[in-house]
C-alpha cells in the first residue's frame, strides 16, 4: 500500500526532490541516499528493460512488473509514471488499483493521446480536457486510500501554449487531482506563472537537456512548488559511465585505475550478499 510519508511531506510543504530510477541497481542506490521519494521514470524503465523509446510501446503488465519490484525492494516512497493510464476509463481504474497494491505512493497520469511520447520530445497531442478530467475522477474514486496520490499531468504547453496548459491544470485540480504537473514550461518565467496560477501542490520535471530550464530544488521551493522529479539524471549518468569504462577496456585491454567504478565489495553489500553469507554461516551443514 501507499507510504503515507509522501502525502505528509506534500501537505507540510516539505519540498520533495525525487531522483529518477529505472532498474533495481539505480533504485537500491537511490534508496540509500536519503531522498524523500524516488521517481520510477517511464522513459528510463522502457529504455533499460526493452531498449525502446518512451513512445507508448510498453504495456501495463510490463511496467507494473518493474514498478512493483522497485516498490517492494525499497523503503523510500515511490512516485511512478503511469502514462495515459494504459487505455480508457476501465484501464485507469485497473491501473490505479494495481499501482496502489504494488506499493506505489503517487501515480502520474497524463493527458496525451495514445500512443504517448516523452514529454520533452516533439509531436505530442493531447485529449480533450473533459476526457482527462473523467480519467482523474475515476482514478480518485478507484484508490482505497487517500495516501495514494494522483498526479495529473498536462502536455498541452508545447502544442497549445501556456494559457491552455494552465486552464487544464485548473480543471484537473477541480477534478480531484492531488498534485498538478504542467509539463515542459520553457522558461523560469513560465515556471513562476504556473506557481502563481494553480492552487494545488505542484510538481516540476527537471530533465537534463530537456525543454525546461534546470532549476535547483531550493529555487523551485521558493517559487511555490511542492516537489520535483529528476528522471534523467540516473540513466544519463549511467550511460556516460558505461561509455567511459567500455571505451577504456576496448582501447587498453583492461580497466585503468583512473576509470571511476563502484567498489565490488560495496556492490556485493548493495545487492544483499551479506545476508546470503550470514544465512549460509548460520545454516551450514556440519558433519
Amino acid at each position: 500500500m501507499a507510504n503515507p510519508i509522501l502525502r505528509q511531506h506534500i501537505e507540510a510543504r516539505t519540498f520533495v526532490a525525487a531522483p529518477g530510477v529505472y532498474d533495481m541497481i539505480s533504485a537500491l542506490i537511490a534508496d540509500r541516499m536519503g531522498f524523500k521519494a524516488l521517481y520510477v521514470t517511464g522513459y528510463g524503465t522502457v529504455a533499460s528493460a526493452l531498449g525502446l523509446p518512451d513512445a507508448g510501446l510498453a504495456s501495463y503488465s510490463e511496467m507494473i512488473e518493474h514498478i512493483g519490484r522497485i516498490a517492494e525492494m525499497t523503503r523510500t516512497p515511490v512516485i511512478a509514471d503511469a502514462d495515459t493510464g494504459y487505455g480508457g476509463l476501465l484501464n485507469v481504474r485497473h491501473t490505479v488499483r494495481g499501482y496502489e497494491k504494488a506499493g506505489v505512493s503517487a501515480m502520474q497520469l497524463e493527458d496525451q493521446e495514445f500512443p504517448k511520447k516523452c514529454g520533452h520530445t516533439p509531436n505530442r497531442r493531447v485529449i480533450a480536457t473533459a476526457d482527462m478530467a473523467r480519467k482523474i475522477r475515476v482514478a480518485v474514486d478507484s484508490r482505497s486510500s487517500a495516501d495514494f496520490l494522483i498526479i495529473a499531468r498536462t502536455d498541452a504547453r508545447t502544442s497549445l501554449g501556456l494559457d491552455e496548459a494552465l486552464r487544464r491544470g485548473e480543471a484537473y485540480a477541480e477534478a480531484g487531482a492531488d498534485i498538478i504537473f504542467i509539463e515542459s514550461p520553457e522558461s523560469e518565467e513560465e515556471i513562476a506563472a504556473i506557481a502563481k496560477r494553480i492552487g494545488k501542490p505542484l510538481i516540476a520535471n527537471m530533465v537534463n537537456g530537456g525543454r525546461t530550464p534546470m532549476l535547483p530544488a531550493a529555487r523551485l521551493a521558493e517559487l511555490g512548488f511542492a516537489a520535483a522529479i529528476f528522471p534523467a539524471v540516473g540513466f544519463l549518468a549511467t550511460a556516460q559511465a558505461l561509455t567511459t569504462a567500455y571505451a577504456d577496456l576496448r582501447d587498453t585491454g583492461t580497466t585503468s585505475p583512473e576509470t571511476p567504478m563502484y567498489s565490488f565489495a560495496e556492490f556485493n553489500e548493495l545487492i544483499g550478499f551479506k545476508d546470503v553469507w550470514e544465512f549460509e554461516k548460520r545454516y551450514a551443514e556440519t558433519e
